[in-house]
């Protein structure tokens, strides 16, 4: 299993994490390592498995972690560093879909100012950008990550992926996030409940 990290001594420690033969063969225990590795993500960082998982990807935001999951599939793949919107600015939470890709785009709101490898979630000026990434919500209500990340992320993408954004910290049980019409098929494929079991539980 490959991994791509933005080097920094406090993830020099991954050699470790990829060289085990057990955490490769278990997407629950990659999963665990990732993200235990992102913990010391300092601001402008990330890591990107390769390789690892197939399926659409999907990105869940988490405010309080300042950081970016990604997953292909259900498996999560990469961790970002992000910042969210500052006091004022606050970045809306929500289930979200990638509107427009613009490899480089200009503020309409903010004296022009440079979005690039931009991703909009909504019509209003929220959107993923590359930019300054100083480990606290700094934005006017963006999601910023770090240029090489922005870059990887714009190409693995596609139109109408699901972006959730939280308030809630990750943790390593946290599902991919599901759009409304994934989590409808899911419950239509559920079996139905007994109605007799039901009324007992009641």
């Amino acid at each position: 299993m490959r991994l791509i990290r933005a080097l920094t001594p406090a993830v020099l420690a991954m050699t470790a994490f990829t060289a085990t033969p057990a955490l490769a063969e278990s997407a629950v225990g990659s999963s665990v390592a990732l993200v235990e590795a992102a913990a010391s993500l300092a601001p402008g960082k990330y890591l990107w498995e390769e390789d690892v998982a197939a399926g659409p990807m999907s990105i869940l935001i988490s405010i309080p972690d300042q950081k970016a999951y990604v997953y292909r599939g259900e498996q999560l793949v990469a961790v970002s560093t992000v910042s969210t919107g500052k006091e004022g600015n606050e970045t809306p939470v929500g289930l979200f879909t990638i509107l427009q890709k613009k490899q480089m785009h200009h503020s309409n709101l903010y004296d022009n100012a440079p979005m690039p490898f931009m991703q909009r979630l909504t019509w209003d000026g929220v959107a993923i950008h590359a930019g300054r990434n100083p480990g606290f919500p700094a934005s006017h209500g963006c999601i910023r990550v770090p240029t090489e990340f922005a870059k990887k992320l714009f190409a693995a993408t596609e139109m109408g992926a699901t972006v959730e954004v939280t308030d809630i910290s990750y943790s390593p049980e946290t599902p991919a996030p599901r759009s409304d019409a994934q989590l409808t098929a899911a419950a239509n494929a559920a079996p139905p409940k007994d109605l007799g079991s039901f009324l007992a539980s009641r």
